[in-house]
């Protein structure tokens, strides 16, 4: 049976909002994810990073 991905939560760094969920393979990935997303509750782009699972 095949392994499943764990879901990772990706927070808003401004406003600590959880705006997205993604899927990241513990394998390859060891590190926090981070990355310029749109936020909703900011109205702009702004850091998000791998929150609390």
């Amino acid at each position: 049976m095949a392994k499943k991905k764990a879901f990772s939560k990706i927070q808003c760094t401004a406003c600590k909002e959880i705006n997205y969920f993604t899927k990241k393979s513990k394998k390859v990935a060891e590190e926090k994810l981070q990355m310029k997303k749109f936020c909703k509750r900011c109205k702009k782009h702004t850091l998000h990073k791998e929150g609390r699972k």
